[in-house]
């Protein structure tokens, strides 16, 4: 029932191609529909705002970097390079694809390699699926000399995936040994299917410390791995999982002192995004296909470079919009969640109506 198909072994290329397909400009409507209350009286200039941020116990210039993406292969490895050289022009901090291919296979380790290299003083996160062990993470962070760990779950994606993993009965055990004995901070990051309040409390309890949320509204792994079959159909599963926001909502609503550090992506594409990200209660938001659509070829590097420091613009100029000079004042700021993430709060327990009120607890 659940045999494994034999497909073209050049995955890699497939994935960015099908992501490509997939792109669009628009937010997902759980970012277009949640809004900010705007209040007239910002009270600063945009001088006073900083963008900085820490996440994992890593200093960010920015509060958004590349997620991970791809390598594995000559064009991949190509566009490894581009990112490399626009986070050393930029400082974004970058991650790599899953690292796995280069274990398998260590002539294509220069395909992810070269991010290191074209960025040496750099922030970079090694990506390794969560079924590995921990010689195989200790492999990967030493491959791109890397500042952190991420450690991807995305069970969805393997169960359509032709040639995918079978049986997830080992990864919180093989999580919790890395995070106990590897030497740099680990991430735990979902690929696009969001996190439930529960898994990330699963995750706390056995020593994580920052988790990456990753919701619906970008990629879509399932669809992607769908397009790849040869035989059945799994297109029921296109959309499978929470959004951003309900994920960073869900992470949210558990008690602060079990609560990891929570990071967001999937489906970013807007300064405005990645501010309501942050306001909602991120430490840093990551982009994916948006910033592959700006690094296929070389030449568009520095395009990409113009769109970083135009991200940084635009997010400061937000943050100045709502009186929020760092990235912890946005979490005084009031939202009106979309109509659908209400819907969904109501449905789980969790306390909504306080998000449109912060700023009421500081006044006078």
């Amino acid at each position: 029932m659940f045999e494994k198909e034999v497909v073209s072994p050049n995955r890699k290329n497939q994935h960015v191609a099908l992501a490509n397909q997939q792109f669009t400009m628009e937010s997902a409507s759980d970012f277009e529909q949640t809004r900010f209350v705007h209040h007239s009286l910002p009270e600063m200039k945009v001088a006073d705002v900083s963008l900085k941020t820490s996440v994992a116990g890593l200093d960010f210039e920015m509060p958004f970097f590349v997620n991970a993406m791809t390598g594995g292969s000559k064009k991949t490895g190509e566009i490894n390079q581009l990112l490399g050289i626009l986070g050393h022009e930029t400082k974004i901090p970058l991650a790599t694809g899953s690292i796995s291919a280069a274990l398998k296979d260590p002539s294509l380790a220069q395909t992810f390699s070269i991010m290191r290299k074209e960025n040496p003083h750099g922030i970079i996160f090694a990506n390794l699926g969560a079924h590995h062990d921990l010689d195989n993470a200790r492999r990967a962070v030493e491959l791109v000399e890397a500042d952190a760990l991420q450690l991807h779950v995305n069970a969805p994606q393997e169960m359509v995936m032709p040639e995918g993993d079978r049986d997830f009965s080992m990864w919180l055990k093989n999580i919790e040994t890395i995070v106990g004995s590897i030497e740099v901070p680990v991430i735990v990051k979902e690929v696009g299917f969001g996190m439930s309040r529960e898994t990330v409390s699963q995750l706390s309890s056995i020593g994580v410390r920052t988790v990456d949320i990753s919701g619906v509204g970008g990629t879509d792994f399932a669809k992607i791995e769908n397009a790849r079959r040869i035989k059945s159909s799994y297109d029921y599963l296109h959309g499978w999982g929470q959004s951003t926001v309900v994920s960073v909502v869900e992470a949210m609503s558990l008690p602060e002192q079990i609560r990891p550090e929570v990071m967001a992506s999937g489906g970013v594409k807007t300064p405005l995004d990645i501010v309501k990200l942050l306001a909602l209660g991120s430490s840093a938001v990551g982009l994916s296909n948006r910033m592959l659509q700006l690094v296929k070829n070389r030449q568009s590097v520095e395009q990409a470079i113009e769109e970083v420091e135009l991200f940084c613009e635009g997010i400061a100029a937000i943050m100045t919009l709502l009186g929020a000079k760092s990235v912890t004042d946005l979490h005084q700021t009031d939202l009106v969640l979309a109509p659908g993430v209400q819907n969904w709060c109501q449905a789980r327990g969790i306390d909504w109506v306080s998000y449109a009120n912060r700023s009421a607890n500081h006044i006078g």
